[in-house]
């Protein structure tokens, strides 16, 4: 929601004047009681706005998108009073509420794109898909009459043709063991689920994995938890790495499974929002587990709550890298046209008063450019104590030493792993190479392995495998082989490729099972439980 560009240079002096002419008009449009009545004042200035854009359209040198100019324009003046409050267009808002629900109108399958084919990966449980018959490995070569194999899809294309409202039909050709098969679906309901894993890792620790905050997510993780106690869970790593945030009351319920009741959990307060108090309640199944969460620099918002949360009152062992430092809550005020204005509201403070909000001012770009500084200041490989202020120093209440003013801060810090690393894996990896080579791998060998366990066990990359894989990402994906890059980066190349494999099979809760086993910041965290 954060990736509008700001205006061109040249407009800059055009673009503030729209800034001041614009928030006056959102101000009388958004007003109490203002249902579009004859207001002179507001219609005048929005009429200025207009008249500009209609000079610009008649006049600039160059031809002007006006609709795409007005929103950026839009974006940007938000930006100026703090870099998340934003504009959002009725089409990114359409996606946007489907993250945040959890849930979309589709027929439920995984799929990649394999030689401008539509490949099925997955079949999401209790879906259309699966009640039809639709089958791991199926190729769709048809949708509603229209031929989509080999016509260079895109992935937003196939989502278009995929998904829909609830209970309208879908009809698909399906390409099987050299036959094809047609399948009528009536599409469904399909939980875009944000627990991405679950699963015990030894005899007493169990791993979750979160990927954002949905409305979903807290039950989610009570199932998933659940499951795990049942299984003998004494430890739980919980992995809020990469995790951007979501929805409050998401990671408000999820830290009231670990704490006992009463103990805060988050306050909020802003100028025009009184301060409100989030306490755990007597529902927690969790207050007797011990706990390490995993953040890095990625971990924002909504994860930096359930950290500090569980930091603060002496519940969990913080580990990683320093977190991103949002500590701001927004609305979504939603416009006639379907786009949305998500304006902050308020402040969040910590259980010990800490604010966790890196300091801003209205340079929007170098706001989201500090990752980068981060990592050319060599913090993501040494702490930065020179971020330890005085003034931002706060204790639980157990004594532990704890601050504020740009993120969690992890009680054991653990470096960026950067061994193995190469341009080379990097061209393989966030491409599709492991993907699509991982799913032609296991076409007669999806029922090889009784489970995960016994493919992580059982199943080795050895150097043939290496060599077919590179020769595959070459002629498929057009990675060049690199013999120096494969030579600095093949172990970081044999356990993707392995974790890949079992995604295809066991999807996250397989790639996480294989990963996991030589990620060093998960294997330090089964250390502390020892």
């Amino acid at each position: 929601m954060d990736n509008q560009k700001p205006s061109p240079k040249y407009l800059l002096p055009l673009a503030l004047f729209i800034f001041l002419a614009v928030g006056i008009w959102i101000g009388v449009t958004l007003a109490p009681g203002n249902k579009g009545n004859s207001l002179s004042t507001g219609e005048e200035r929005y009429g200025k706005v207009k008249d500009i854009i209609d000079i610009l359209n008649t006049k600039y040198v160059d031809s002007v998108n006006a609709d795409k100019l007005f929103e950026e324009t839009i974006s940007d003046m938000l930006h100026k009073l703090d870099p998340h409050s934003n504009y959002i267009t009725p089409q990114e808002m359409r996606a946007q509420t489907e993250q945040i629900q959890g849930e979309f109108g589709g027929i439920g399958v995984r799929f990649t794109l394999l030689r401008d084919t539509i490949c099925v990966t997955n079949v999401v449980p209790n879906s259309p898909s699966l009640a039809a018959g639709v089958k791991a490995g199926d190729k769709i070569i048809v949708i509603n009459g229209k031929n989509v194999a080999s016509k260079h899809i895109t992935n937003e294309g196939v989502m278009k043709s995929l998904k829909g409202p609830q209970n309208t039909e879908v009809k698909l050709v399906l390409y099987r063991n050299k036959q094809k098969i047609t399948k009528r679906l009536v599409r469904g309901t399909i939980p875009i689920g944000s627990v991405l894993a679950s699963y015990m890792m030894n005899g007493s620790t169990g791993f979750i994995k979160i990927d954002q905050f949905s409305v979903t997510t807290a039950e989610e993780f009570r199932v998933a938890s659940q499951k795990l106690k049942r299984a003998g869970m004494k430890n739980l790593i919980l992995d809020l790495r990469n995790n951007g945030g979501g929805v409050l009351q998401s990671a408000v319920e999820i830290v009231d499974e670990f704490l006992k009741n009463g103990a805060v959990i988050v306050k909020t307060k802003g100028v025009h929002l009184k301060e409100q108090v989030y306490k755990a309640t007597s529902k927690g199944e969790l207050e007797q587990t011990k706990v390490v969460v995993l953040i890095n620099s990625n971990s924002a918002s909504a994860s930096e709550i359930v950290a500090g949360a569980l930091q603060d009152n002496d519940r969990a062992t913080i580990m990683g890298r320093r977190s991103f430092g949002k500590g701001l809550v927004q609305e979504d005020i939603l416009l006639k046209d379907g786009s949305d204005i998500r304006l902050t509201i308020a402040r969040y403070y910590t259980p010990t008063g800490r604010c966790i909000q890196k300091p801003y001012t209205d340079d929007y770009e170098a706001y989201m450019s500090d990752q980068i500084s981060r990592l050319e200041h060599g913090e993501q490989y040494k702490a930065d104590t020179s971020l330890f202020v005085d003034s931002l120093r706060f204790k639980t209440p157990k004594g532990k030493v704890v601050y504020g003013g740009g993120g969690i801060f992890p009680d054991v810090f653990i470096p960026l792993d950067t061994l193995g690393s190469s341009w080379y894996f990097t061209d393989l990896r966030y491409g599709s190479a492991f993907q699509n080579f991982a799913f032609d791998f296991v076409a007669n060998k999806r029922n090889s392995w009784s489970n995960v366990a016994a493919f992580v066990k059982q199943f080795q990359v050895d150097e043939n495998l290496v060599t077919k894989f590179v020769k595959y990402a070459e002629k498929n994906n057009l990675v060049k082989i690199d013999p120096k890059g494969l030579a600095i980066s093949k172990s970081l190349i044999k356990q993707t490729l392995k974790a890949e494999i079992a995604r295809q099979i066991w999807t996250e809760d397989g790639f996480y099972a294989v990963i996991n086993s030589v990620d060093k910041e998960v294997l330090q965290a089964l250390k502390y439980f020892k």
